[in-house]
């Protein structure tokens, strides 16, 4: 299936989407690509907060753009990587039958797959700006990555038993 078919169907159907992903085996270039295009798009995604940002303060929009892309597309594939390695080592000292691959594929599916709440929400903060309703879609976008990430960890474990 395609990817953005994909994204969709796991809003309904996490674990379907996930047990398809499992199918294929251990793709680590897979995981890496979803982790990848899920930061690339959370990073496009805050544009609109960084040009609403750059007016309200004067700031320079280049080096606001600079320093997300930075955070988003070196930092946090480090950070997440890291703390996976860190969350697959307490999985196994509870004798999880997850492996260290398929929580990786899971979270790094769910950051990409939960991307649309990300996109919303960074027109929200740079169209409207701070308030209630930026911080529902906020709200809106966590919940989605943690169902569709929990969904994803269940399936996992489902296959592993």
């Amino acid at each position: 299936m395609a990817v953005t078919t994909d994204i969709l169907a796991s809003w309904r159907h996490p674990r379907g989407v996930m047990r398809r992903l499992l199918a294929a085996g251990r793709r680590e270039d897979r995981a890496l690509a979803f982790l990848m295009i899920g930061c690339l798009i959370i990073f496009v995604a805050q544009w609109p907060r960084l040009v609403r940002t750059s007016e309200l303060t004067g700031a320079e929009l280049s080096q606001l753009i600079g320093y997300e892309f930075f955070a988003w597309l070196i930092v946090w594939p480090l950070a997440l990587y890291v703390l996976l390695a860190l969350g697959a080592g307490i999985l196994k000292l509870f004798r999880s039958r997850i492996e260290g691959w398929q929580l990786r594929l899971a979270f790094f599916w769910a950051l990409l797959a939960s991307t649309p709440g990300a996109l919303l929400y960074g027109l929200m903060a740079g169209f409207v700006g701070p308030g209630p309703g930026t911080n529902l879609v906020g709200a809106v976008w966590i919940a989605g990555f943690c169902l569709i990430f929990g969904g994803a960890v269940a399936e996992a474990a489902r296959q592993g038993a």
